[in-house]
């Protein structure tokens, strides 16, 4: 079908929760889906900048319906606790896992559980987060699972045997690492859906490339600077701007003919309209999604039964 990611098909009567969904891309995610008539949870780990998105959302879209629930994805007590709060709705259509950690630091650090930084937060919160709430999505007819992907699994090999990076750390590596983590998951959890005969699909979507300064300024939330902008001009292949990013995630979750396991991207890996695109074989493998769950449920003290 034809897609026009400013004119998204009806959500109203849908609630999505939005991991990461008070800024960047995770923002735009948001504000995208209240603008196609979604209810949106944003969960996040500070209630303040949660706030702030809200109000940004609700300047340009005052009857937007929007509520937020504090998480980290780098604690299990945090993940627990918002997953204990997010089954009180009486239905979730969609969760994007789209929060994540982004080489923050050039030495290796652990989250609270004693997991590398990014691959705790990017995939074990996440993997976490899921297998908790899932009883509520599998209670939603057509409920949709979208995990968050990168352009940075085509650049850095899957090293399986090192994913939390004891071995030499290297920020971006790690990262990439995570980032294979997130994509198996979701292709692996699409294989276990598709086996039990579930109405849930997974699918993964990359965001390509988004610059703060080629986004659009949303107060509180989004204010590039002049030098930010400038860059953003000078390095124009980079990408776009964040609400951009945010294009495919957010038809992942509500293209009516999408399908379980598809990957969506940019039509120039960087940039573009948001199409379907081919992963890595390495994350894709049948044979690292199952050792990447058994892992997962190991470290996360969690059985995801499916």
């Amino acid at each position: 079908m034809t897609w026009n990611p400013l004119e998204l098909p009806s959500q109203a009567g849908k609630t999505f929760v939005v991991t990461g969904g008070n800024a960047g891309i995770g923002y735009f995610i948001s504000e995208q889906l209240t603008g196609a008539g979604a209810r949106v949870v944003i969960a996040a780990r500070n209630p303040t900048k949660a706030d702030a998105a809200i109000t940004a959302i609700h300047s340009r879209q005052p009857g937007a319906q929007l509520s937020s629930v504090v998480l980290d994805l780098a604690s299990y007590a945090s993940v627990r606790a918002a997953a204990t709060e997010l089954a009180s709705l009486d239905r979730i259509d969609g969760i994007i896992e789209n929060a994540g950690m982004v080489v923050p630091t050039k030495r290796r650090e652990e989250t609270v559980d004693g997991n590398e930084l990014m691959f705790g937060t990017n995939h074990l919160g996440h993997f976490l987060l899921t297998a908790l709430i899932f009883p509520t999505l599998a209670t939603t007819p057509g409920s949709r699972i979208v995990t968050m992907g990168s352009g940075a699994t085509r650049l850095v090999a899957l090293n399986p045997d090192d994913l939390q990076s004891t071995g030499r750390f290297r920020s971006f590596a790690a990262y990439a690492q995570s980032k294979h983590a997130t994509q198996a998951f979701g292709f692996e959890l699409d294989r276990r859906l598709r086996a039990t005969g579930s109405s849930v699909t997974a699918l993964v979507a990359h965001p390509g490339g988004g610059q703060d300064g080629n986004s659009p300024e949303r107060p509180g939330v989004m204010e590039p600077t002049a030098g930010q902008r400038a860059r953003a001009t000078l390095l124009f292949f980079v990408g776009g701007g964040k609400d951009k990013a945010a294009w495919f995630a957010v038809r992942a979750a509500t293209d009516p003919d999408a399908e379980g396991g598809q990957y969506w991207g940019p039509r120039g890996n960087i940039t573009g309209q948001p199409v379907l695109a081919k992963p890595v074989q390495s994350s894709h493998a049948e044979s690292f999604g199952r050792r990447l769950w058994s892992e997962s449920e190991r470290l996360v003290g969690e059985t995801f039964a499916l």
